[in-house]
């Protein structure tokens, strides 16, 4: 067996993607409305706000997915559900000071792009009605190839968007059958050229690696396939098989998925493949073009990791808006109502939608920036841990030395601080659970590591 395949071997346990510490699992009703509202009214002039909406609707129901949203054919259940935002968009605005700005948008779902026009329109002047916004805020929204048409896309160029993400997934048709999404190379080359026509300057594709009757002959067509359109940013992830969470994914045949080996040596492909092509990796599934600003954030050290994944932006707090929707401020997490008609009556009556969350304690603090590290960086400096933060830090610096001792083949520890060894770059979520002092409590549960 090579080094990889041991490690492999050893790093099979499912373990969380790390987009928040603590993790969402361990979320609870001690945070509700008051907290949320307390929190957000702190912020203040000089600090900067991202903003998340979630629109929870599809006109497709994708077997793999496993996003809060629900299927519909008809619209009216979606326009209804954007009155409700409106509210709690108009609430939320009222509490944030004009002087936090917002310096990112991001709308998934779900489909964003089922939005008529005019609601594209109506949704983006209720947030800078209610938000102030950088003159260069950045502005991305999740598109589905078959929800879009030329008005559509008028419309997104209009309302300033200036990343376009695209869910890929696998271009192989019985792949495509088998998580039902079905959706042709010459659809994903349209969408990219329409919005590269309109000054869009960042495209980003989404592809998974894991599905049923992917192999590493459909991997590379599509990789290959992508590489040709040549979007600036690509993300590779695990499908995370869960059908215990999201029932739908009941629908796939789990004889038809590959092992771990299998899905490690697809990820190895694709990786290799792209690297080829000149895409930096980024973390532990991204990549990217060397000038894109991803790359730019890797390479100095400023890679941060959200409930988006990976991102450049900087800002102090992210707030979501939506059903299910999370939010991240320096006090904490919160989250809102996944249940859409109860998201509804909460907002619709004035009030937040906020059903749990969890306040970051001091040692909380000190683990949320070693696990992220190692998820960004693959490491972290004992210097920057002791200088930024008061509570865990030697017991932290302990563990990270008395592992390193116990795994020589895993990682070091030496003066600078605590390094993966490069054949451990895609373990880094097994690693960073190391230093989760969470896990193992309450009953959460998380997809393969690899």
């Amino acid at each position: 067996m090579t080094s990889q395949q041991q490690l492999l071997a050893r790093f099979s346990e499912p373990v969380p993607r790390y987009t928040s510490y603590p993790t969402a699992p361990h979320f609870h009703d001690g945070v509700d409305p008051t907290t949320a509202r307390q929190w957000v009214t702190a912020l203040g002039a000089g600090q900067t706000l991202s903003l998340y909406v979630h629109v929870p609707y599809c006109d497709r129901l994708c077997w793999f997915c496993a996003c809060h949203t629900k299927h519909t054919l008809k619209y009216e259940p979606v326009a209804a559900y954007l009155e409700s935002l409106k509210c709690e968009i108009e609430t939320m605005g009222q509490m944030v000071s004009p002087e936090v700005v917002v310096t990112g948008l991001h709308w998934g779902g779900g489909s964003p792009t089922m939005l008529k026009p005019e609601d594209m329109h109506r949704l983006m002047g209720w947030l800078r009605a209610a938000f102030t916004f950088a003159e260069d805020a950045e502005i991305s929204v999740e598109m589905d190839p078959n929800d879009l048409d030329e008005a559509r896309y008028d419309a997104l160029a209009e309302i300033g968007v200036t990343r376009a993400s695209l869910g890929v997934q696998d271009f192989d048709p019985k792949v495509q059958k088998t998580i039902n999404r079905l959706q042709t190379f010459e659809q994903t080359a349209d969408v990219i050229a329409a919005m590269r026509k309109r000054g869009v300057r960042s495209v980003n594709c989404d592809l998974l690696y894991g599905l049923p009757y992917q192999t590493l002959d459909t991997m590379a067509k599509t990789v290959a396939d992508i590489i040709s359109l040549k979007p600036d940013r690509i993300a590779l992830f695990g499908y995370a098989h869960v059908p215990w969470m999201k029932k739908h994914q009941a629908l796939i045949p789990e004889n038809a998925l590959p092992d771990a080996e299998g899905r490690f040596r697809q990820m190895s492909l694709a990786a290799g493949m792209l690297a080829e092509a000149g895409y930096e990796a980024i973390g532990i599934d991204h990549f990217a073009l060397a000038d894109d600003t991803l790359a730019k954030a890797a390479r100095t050290g400023r890679l941060r990791r959200n409930f988006q994944g990976y991102t450049d932006e900087s800002a102090d707090a992210l707030i979501g808006l939506g059903a299910s929707s999370i939010s991240q401020l320096p006090e904490g997490y919160w989250q809102n109502m996944p249940a859409t008609g109860e998201y509804r009556r909460m907002v619709e009556s004035g009030d937040l939608a906020v059903v749990r969350g969890v306040a970051l304690q001091p040692e909380d603090r000190a683990r949320a920036f070693v696990i992220e590290r190692i998820m960004c960086a693959y490491g972290f400096s004992a210097c920057e841990l002791k200088a930024r933060f008061d509570a865990g830090t030697d017991e932290i610096i302990a563990e990270a030395q008395a592992y390193a001792r116990e795994n020589p083949e895993v990682c070091d520890y030496d003066r600078f601080g605590f390094r993966l060894k490069n054949e451990a770059f895609p373990f880094a979520r097994s690693v960073a659970a190391v230093f989760d002092t969470y896990l193992g409590r309450g009953k959460g549960r998380h997809s393969a590591a690899v």
